[in-house]
């Protein structure tokens, strides 16, 4: 027992934490494998409940079979919560329910939290933490019942029409890309309103929970001194920028080839619609398969850089590419320090960015040559796809994922459990306690470039 007690102690708060999401993981595959989650006559084998236990946990959305084909409708209820457990984080669930039965948050928790959520700092996590589920289902709730109201025109019955604007609501807002329709938001390609819902949903769940916060506290005016933090600045311009780059390049890319001939207003719809949902989501209005080789490499750039820290999506995030590109003009203006918005960017924040990079470009490289050989009929363009799709939590694919060996479910269970605990966190997992160099030597200068 002494001995055990050691090594908790030397568990690091990191590597603690994946623990917890892979025991998620498999609390996840086991609620799959509960009798009544399946249709009858539906035989899903364990290797394909595991990939989709992991896809609901990290809210990618990948499935390996059609969901309103395959789940009762006690199944798909099972996947929401598995969905809604890996939106809000698995600390942020274990954590409210040790609120709910009084029980005392310590140190080691607000560790887990505080590194669950990107923060720097020990100081208001618990705080956050409530503020962020009660926005969370705020958001959820609101959008289930817009889109239910608008659903009775396409639904017989008022049940049914609940039942699918609860799962697009949460499936946006989680950004998860789940469907019961079969085919998406394809049915909505003409219904501008859903698509505007959603696209809100989708960017409220993926701009990051801090930003969220920040803002409510700014509509409520509870502080007369308040100012938005650098982190919801830069990740507001940041999102938004990339927003219209995305929405601008797939009008432009597929305007004289699968958009040729479509009126304005659809051409712009699928174009922002894309553009938002690529960073994370994985909700589709037409077939992606249709789109030009180089839309489909620009979509795959939008899944790798993906959605802001803190927030529902994987990817490197936005103020990781923010930071790198603040850098690299920086640099190349000869200045060495990143000031913006008044403010200076600390060196570590810098060297992190470009860590996380470096490792996610390392991920992507090796997993592309590793599915090449084992999905010899895919393109590289198709795996690719699959790859960014999968690290950056998206769920969009080109057709290629139910074909997939146990091999290359494997490879993509490994990004998307990556793409949700964090580059970051999965890092420190492998290096375990950081240690201080007792001396150093001296420096000297080498030849770059």
């Amino acid at each position: 027992m002494a001995n055990m007690s050691i090594k908790n102690k030397q568990i690091t708060p990191f590597q603690l934490l994946v623990t917890f999401y892979f025991l998620a993981m498999l609390i996840s595959f086991l609620l799959l494998r509960i009798p009544g989650v399946y249709q009858d006559g539906k035989e899903v084998s364990v290797i394909d409940t595991l990939f989709t236990a992991v896809s609901a946990i990290s809210v990618t959305g990948l499935t390996v079979f059609n969901i309103s084909e395959t789940f009762t409708d006690f199944g798909e209820i099972i996947l929401l919560i598995i969905v809604q457990l890996g939106a809000i984080g698995v600390m942020s669930i274990g954590t409210f329910i040790w609120l709910l039965i009084g029980k005392r948050i310590g140190l080691r928790e607000r560790q887990l939290i505080m590194i669950d959520f990107n923060q720097t700092q020990l100081a208001g996590v618990v705080r956050l933490l409530k503020e962020i589920i009660k926005i969370l289902f705020f958001i959820e709730a609101i959008g289930t019942l817009i889109l239910t109201i608008h659903f009775m025109r396409y639904f017989d019955s008022w049940s049914e029409a609940f039942k699918n604007g609860l799962f697009a609501a949460i499936s946006a807002t989680t950004n998860s890309g789940f469907d019961i329709t079969g085919h998406s938001f394809e049915p909505f390609y003409n219904d501008y309103f859903v698509q505007f819902i959603s696209m809100i949903l989708i960017v409220l769940g993926a701009i990051g929970f801090p930003v969220l916060v920040e803002l409510k506290h700014y509509l409520l005016k509870k502080d007369p001194s308040f100012r938005f933090s650098l982190f919801t600045k830069i990740t507001t311009v940041t999102y938004g920028v990339l927003f219209i780059i995305g929405a601008f390049a797939i009008f432009l890319l597929e305007s004289f080839q699968t958009l040729k001939g479509m009126p304005w207003h659809e051409k712009l719809f699928v174009s922002m619609f894309q553009s938002i949902s690529s960073r994370s989501a994985g909700l589709t209005t037409m077939d992606v398969e249709m789109f030009s080789e180089a839309t489909k490499i620009f979509l795959s750039f939008l899944m790798f850089v993906g959605s802001s820290p803190s927030s529902v999506g994987g990817g490197i995030r936005t103020t990781t590419f923010a930071i790198a590109m603040l850098f690299l003009i920086n640099f190349a203006n000869g200045r060495k320090e990143i000031q913006v918005f008044g403010r200076e960017i600390c060196l570590e924040d810098i060297l992190r960015s470009f860590v996380v990079i470096i490792l996610a470009a390392f991920m992507v490289l090796i997993a592309t040559m590793v599915l090449s050989m084992t999905e010899p009929d895919a393109t590289t363009t198709e795996i690719i796809f699959e790859i960014t799709s999968a690290f950056g939590t998206c769920g969009m694919d080109l057709g290629i994922t139910e074909s997939l060996s146990t091999a290359g479910k494997l490879v993509i269970m490994v990004l998307m459990f990556v793409g949700r605990v964090g580059l970051i966190s999965f890092l420190y997992t492998l290096g375990g306690k950081a240690q201080k160099p007792k001396f150093r030597y001296p420096e000297e200068r080498i030849i770059i470039g």
